[in-house]
């Protein structure tokens, strides 16, 4: 993968091709998801049964992006905090 994404070690994204695309590269991707997501997706899990790197965060209701939102932070300030201890 070329590109701003290449070097990174996770890229976060909505629902999209880019996922799928970073995902099957065995690369790490989160990806905020709707209530009702796209039926790929499978409902009431964090994982992919298809990609082992992908990670997905769900509005636990419609409209509701600031939970999905509040746990990506929270994820992120761990693997900061992970980094700087090492």
């Amino acid at each position: 993968m070329n590109g701003p994404a290449a070097g990174s070690s996770i890229a976060q994204m909505y629902e999209a091709a880019a996922a799928h695309h970073r995902a099957a590269l065995g690369r790490p991707a989160w990806v905020l998801l709707p209530f009702a997501p796209d039926w790929r997706w499978l409902l009431g899990r964090s994982d992919s049964p298809w990609y082992p790197t992908l990670r997905l965060f769900r509005q636990p209701r419609p409209g509701d992006w600031q939970t999905p939102i509040a746990a990506v932070c929270e994820e992120l300030n761990k693997l900061v905090v992970a980094r700087k201890l090492t």
